[in-house]
């Protein structure tokens, strides 16, 4: 049985950098450590291969899809987790508002392997197939995002309950 009962305890968003993020999935932003190049007689700089879209296991196919999240009152308590065996799915920001991205590894849950970052405007992320993450977390606005996920049969969305003892620090 997995653990998700703790002492009430406040997790603290670190900063979302390529690094930090790795064993969960791609952050995906513009950054001179991307490979880019310029396209297009040189008056558009391509910023290339940022993220492993991986949906085609089992039948799946490539869905663009459209959230709209609304931010949950200070402090946030942590009441649900979710992962997708079958694909990975990625979270692009389009209101260029922070937000934040809440995850553990895939596997078995362990709510203290939880890790929360503070995602700027201009990044994204891609959730590896089976990563444990809370869904979209506006911070402060309505903020809306695309998001690239599977479509396809066979079930894709694993969810669990947790008791709301861990929270988010206020920011």
């Amino acid at each position: 049985m997995p653990n998700r009962t703790v002492q009430p305890r406040v997790l603290q968003p670190k900063p979302l950098t390529r690094e930090a993020f790795a064993a969960f999935g791609d952050v995906i932003e513009i950054s001179d450590r991307a490979t880019h190049f310029a396209i297009n007689d040189g008056h558009t700089e391509r910023y290339h291969d940022l993220a492993s879209v991986d949906v085609t296991k089992d039948g799946g196919r490539t869905l663009i899809n459209m959230f709209r999240s609304t931010p949950l009152v200070q402090p946030v308590a942590l009441r649900m987790m979710e992962r997708h065996p079958l694909s990975s799915q990625a979270f692009i920001p389009i209101s260029n508002q922070p937000y934040w991205v809440v995850v553990a590894p895939a596997g078995e849950f362990d709510i203290n392997q939880l890790q929360a970052f503070l995602a700027g405007p201009q990044q994204g992320v891609n959730y590896h197939a089976g990563t444990w993450h809370h869904y979209c977390l506006a911070l402060h606005q309505v903020s809306d995002f695309m998001v690239i996920d599977r479509g396809g049969p066979g079930a894709n969305c694993d969810l669990i309950e947790l008791d709301g003892s861990l929270s988010l620090a206020v920011l």
